[in-house]
């Protein structure tokens, strides 16, 4: 039984740092491709603004340093050429298999939108995954696009309520200020 407990968590373990892998690789892939916009924030940095103690009056500033304090990484990948061909790269060199997904949008042969998961079965979302790619009819506007955006790190889901609450009431009280003005 013993055994069998140590090559279950070796077998998870390596699982995870496939899936990890696979991203990393996928990034690394085209990290140096003058064709594409590259975004790397590491969990340092993360680490350093939440040491930063910064004191903001805006509500909004505030929900955003409670959503990003626990991240532990952001890659961001975009390019505007041969969206579809990426986007279908993407999709078969990372598993997502083991993502959840939160939302799908297909726009006929336009543009595709994955939102995809991988949580605790709880509050917290594990790494949050958007993928964006153009479809069959690159004659079309946005058709050429290709974004592939993750977040690592421990994403409190009731965190993240707050913050859309946040910019919700801003936008609320920026439009009763509109509204007074009148």
């Amino acid at each position: 039984m013993k055994y069998l407990s140590i090559f279950f968590a070796l077998f998870l373990s390596t699982s995870m740092f496939a899936q990890e892998d696979a991203i990393s690789k996928y990034f690394s892939k085209y990290v140096d491709n003058e064709d594409f916009t590259v975004v790397y924030v590491s969990g340092k940095m993360f680490e350093l603004i939440n040491k930063m103690q910064l004191d903001f009056d805006d509500e909004e500033a505030e929900a955003i340093l409670d959503v990003v304090k626990d991240l532990k990484g952001l890659r961001i990948l975009t390019t505007e050429n041969n969206g579809a061909k990426y986007y279908k790269e993407a999709i078969s060199t990372i598993n997502t298999n083991d993502f959840e997904t939160l939302m799908t949008v297909r726009e006929g042969k336009g543009e595709n939108v994955q939102f995809l998961i991988k949580d605790d079965g709880g509050d917290i979302i594990n790494e949050l995954l958007l993928l964006v790619g153009g479809g069959d009819n690159f004659g079309s506007e946005g058709g050429n696009e290709f974004v592939l955006i993750s977040f690592i790190g421990k994403i409190d889901l009731n965190q993240v309520g707050k913050l859309a609450k946040a910019f919700e009431d801003d936008n609320d009280s920026d439009h009763d200020d509109g509204e007074n003005k009148q």
